[in-house]
């Protein structure tokens, strides 16, 4: 790369994941050891022991997840497919772009995206969490270990949140389209979003994530238009304090109740396929459903790399640069976006 021409530098934030069994544990001990996740009177001295006991324990009871979807993770293959995607289409926009991967508890972790960026010599760096309901525990906490590594000089821009984004939902809705396509039209099914859900304490203290979540939940449905009747829950609780509810356990259930026999699963909070959507929604979920009478049961796929989510996230990176004109990418569907970006 010729140094006379400008390089806008690109971060991905995202949770990270396992690759095999055997990282679990360490992957769980990384996640239990962050101080935006666990915090308490005198957490710096309890905090690691208390981790390694929670890991350890943990760690045996999520293995078959992660077995049920291969061994691993597929986050890290999913988001570096995202960054390629991502590059790649700024780079035909004449955008000279760089791609990085930051995960926040597995390979590759922030402190390698930052020495990558450095090595590029970027001009301007966007950091673009792939988180699109903002929180302490998600956005927050990559910002704070980002905050930790990252010495300048470029400038840096956040892509705070994106959850009313109208390309994102777009992307979002044509997901849906296709699980409810699925069905026969003779039928309607219910259609629940299920979003990952957080401990009561953090919203009480005044996280937007519920609310946010909500909102794209009731965006989602004007801009889809659908008859549908719709359910809003949470899934992957850990521990026993009060967390988000209704669970996704006890949707169902309650769906059964109310005698549902059709449902589509929109995993609402996720922008990529993982052991939440792939495991818990896909494999146990699905099993629960034929248990309790259900007659079909549907998951949205995953964003992952799709047309329109990529182009999505590409207008989110040049409205957050600042010197670029926003455009409207080679998808003639996609429709630029109200942009959702805070320095």
């Amino acid at each position: 790369m010729s140094r006379t021409e400008r390089c806008l530098g690109i971060v991905l934030f995202q949770l990270g994941g396992p690759d095999t069994l055997e990282a679990i544990q360490p992957f769980l001990f990384n996640l239990f050891c962050d101080p935006d996740i666990i915090d308490f009177p005198f957490a710096r001295i309890g905090r690691r022991p208390l981790a390694k006991l929670i890991s350890s324990t943990r760690a045996k009871k999520v293995q078959h997840h992660y077995s049920v979807i291969g061994g691993g993770s597929p986050i890290r293959r999913f988001t570096e497919s995202q960054a390629r995607a991502l590059e790649a289409a700024l780079q035909a926009l004449g955008v000279n772009a760089r791609c990085f991967v930051a995960m926040r508890y597995w390979h590759p972790f922030t402190a390698e995206a930052v020495a990558q960026l450095q090595n590029a010599h970027c001009d301007e760096v966007v950091l673009l969490p792939l988180y699109p309901h903002y929180s302490s525990t998600t956005v927050g906490s990559s910002l704070n270990e980002w905050n930790r590594h990252y010495r300048g000089p470029a400038p840096v821009h956040l892509v705070k949140s994106f959850y009313n984004d109208e390309a994102y939902l777009d992307a979002l809705i044509e997901k849906i389209e296709e699980a409810l396509d699925r069905f026969p039209v003779s039928r309607r099914p219910e259609i629940v979003f299920s979003a990952h859900s957080l401990p009561q304490s953090i919203i009480d203290k005044g996280d937007p994530y519920q609310r946010q979540i909500e909102e794209t939940v009731q965006l989602l449905m004007e801009r889809g238009g659908w008859p549908n009747h719709h359910r809003l829950c949470y899934q992957s609780k850990v521990g026993a304090s009060k967390w988000l509810q209704p669970s996704l356990h006890r949707t169902l259930r309650d769906l059964a109740a109310d005698q549902v026999r059709d449902v589509c699963i929109v995993p609402v909070s996720f922008v990529s396929d993982h052991v939440e959507t792939l495991g818990e929604i896909d494999h146990e979920a699905r099993e629960e459903a034929a248990e309790l009478g259900f007659r079909q049961f549907e998951m949205t796929a995953g964003l992952n790399d799709s047309a329109k989510f990529i182009n999505a996230l590409a207008h989110l990176v040049l409205q957050a640069a600042g010197k670029y004109e926003p455009v409207v990418l080679p998808d003639p569907q996609s429709i630029p976006a109200p942009w959702m970006a805070a320095d």
